[in-house]
């Protein structure tokens, strides 16, 4: 009675102020018309019309940006857009004709077939037209009962035991309203113990991934490894809804009680109005008569409707574009380790042609980079396997480059003594006074190499220090025990033993008389 009583005083204060406001308005216009004729005479009745006029379309212009400022908020807020859906579609057709391109370059078949049959996955899935809604949680949380009670049928095994679902099982979901039909996605459930648990939780996850939209399922407060999964399929991009089950098993209070901290855990990422009560399977008591009672998922079925009207294409573009962009980044990723294995093959087989040159035909005041056409031609390799075209001189001056700013930054010479420590312990001195140059371009070579593996991965750029920082980082990597070690043993192997074979006379491939003993081990004050 007394809202009804308040609504009907409000009413009349309203009208007697339109009242009022009209009256107002009325008075100020003759006032303006009276002042008008007394001024202008016969000019002032059609000036007058004209100010009012006037006054009529500014009102109109206003009237229109107020009705349209819904709209665009409703646009910043995710609703479809024709253009921004179009724009998606034509970005991820884009991603998947370069992966096209690059997975030709990919020379092991079997990843190469594995990674051509994820974009031709893809592209089914741009021409596709339902709404794929993936159901997401713990066991026996009651993903599959929510299901039955969404398609009013029983599907799929509902049992009280962990995992009781095994495997991925997808079902169409008939809703009035949408353009496009919905298939609702079973998947096992998550955190469940065992080698079997885990396979089943992978398989969840990359169903998760080709989902448009996600039901997050809980049955209670979010557990630390429910909300870091929450959190997981939300970094990903994905638009989800979390809905707590088996609210029958809750007094109305506690409900209201959960449901608040659940929103305040999944905040600011979900709205309030995406964590969703619902009890898809209520428990009958042995005292109630038949029939059983009815699950209570309405809540959930209008936001769901809500959502897939109002976002549907939108997320389905979201989707498509992420899912080719992550298979984009996988065909990279392929695609940077088979330029690191043939770049690191070319490296090792420069430094060794190199340093054997100078060491069996040392050059007098020989730059330890100064092999020009043979570290030219690594540069132009390492840069043809990057997709980078250079030239001859273009080879050359960088290979120059590289070898002077070793220089001046003194790694020459630091590797140089690093590595007589090195041999001297092994060997006489002469031969090391002999394979020291050949040995130490090889190294050096070795260190240039890498730093211009990194510089051409990178887009041939040599990153925030610049060429000198991005040198001296691959000299101490490459200076460490472990590498520092394996670099002697092939140059005792490959430069060492053949000058000794040549300073005494030898034949090739005979074995020089009391070989001495490989270098000791190098230890190295650089952590590991």
């Amino acid at each position: 009675m007394r809202k009804q009583t308040r609504r009907l005083i409000w009413s009349v204060a309203v009208v007697l102020g339109s009242l009022l406001a009209l009256w107002v308005v009325i008075t100020l216009l003759a006032g303006l018309a009276q002042s008008l004729q007394a001024l202008l005479g016969g000019w002032g009745g059609p000036l007058f019309f004209v100010i009012l006029a006037a006054l009529g379309w500014l009102g109109w212009i206003t009237w229109q940006g107020q009705q349209q400022s819904p709209r665009q908020a409703r646009r910043s807020s995710g609703q479809a857009l024709p253009v921004a859906f179009d724009s998606k579609r034509e970005a991820a057709g884009e991603h998947l004709d370069s992966i096209g391109r690059q997975l030709a370059l990919v020379q092991d078949q079997v990843m190469r077939q594995a990674l051509e049959g994820e974009r031709r996955q893809v592209a089914a899935e741009l021409e596709r037209g339902d709404l794929v809604v993936v159901v997401f949680g713990t066991g026996s949380s009651g993903k599959t009962s929510l299901i039955r009670a969404l398609l009013g049928e029983m599907v799929g095994s509902v049992e009280p035991a962990m995992g009781s679902t095994r495997a991925s099982h997808t079902y169409r979901l008939p809703m009035v309203g949408l353009g496009r039909g919905v298939r609702l996605v079973d998947t096992p459930g998550i955190l469940e113990s065992g080698a079997q648990g885990q396979r089943r939780e992978d398989m969840a996850r990359r169903k998760a991934v080709q989902a448009d939209l996600l039901l997050f399922v809980v049955d209670g407060d979010l557990r630390d490894s429910e909300q870091r999964m929450a959190q997981l399929l939300l970094s990903l991009g994905k638009r989800l809804l979390l809905v707590l089950n088996k609210c029958d098993l809750l007094g109305q209070q506690q409900e209201q009680r959960l449901l608040q901290v659940l929103r305040q855990r999944c905040a600011p990422q979900l709205p309030p109005e995406d964590v969703i009560p619902a009890s898809s399977a209520p428990t009958q008591l042995r005292s109630a008569p038949a029939p059983p009672p009815v699950p209570e998922v309405a809540a959930l079925v209008r936001r769901l409707v809500q959502v897939l009207r109002l976002e549907g294409d939108e997320l389905m573009a979201d989707n498509i574009l992420l899912q080719s962009r992550h298979l984009s980044v996988d065909t990279e990723a392929v695609l940077t380790n088979q330029r690191q294995r043939a770049s690191r093959t070319i490296i090792e087989r420069y430094a060794w042609i190199g340093g054997g040159i100078i060491a069996l035909t040392p050059l007098p005041g020989l730059d330890l980079l100064g092999a020009a056409a043979v570290n030219a031609q690594m540069v132009l390799e390492l840069g043809r396997i990057h997709g980078v075209k250079l030239g001859q001189d273009q080879g050359r001056e960088l290979a120059l480059a590289v070898g002077r700013t070793m220089t001046g930054l003194g790694l020459a010479k630091g590797g140089a003594m690093l590595l007589t420590a090195a041999l001297s312990t092994a060997w006489p001195a002469l031969v090391v006074a002999k394979a020291l140059q050949g040995v130490s371009a090889a190294w050096l070579t070795r260190v240039a190499g890498t730093s211009l593996m990194e510089y051409f991965s990178r887009n041939q750029d040599w990153g925030d220090g610049g060429m000198g920082a991005a040198i001296r980082k691959h000299y101490d990597l490459n200076r460490r025990q472990t590498q520092l070690n394996d670099f002697l043993t092939m140059a005792v192997e490959r430069i060492v033993e053949p000058l000794q074979r040549r300073l005494k006379g030898l034949p090739p491939g005979q074995p020089p008389p009391n070989q001495p003993p490989p270098p000791a081990p190098v230890r190295s004050d650089d952590p590991e």
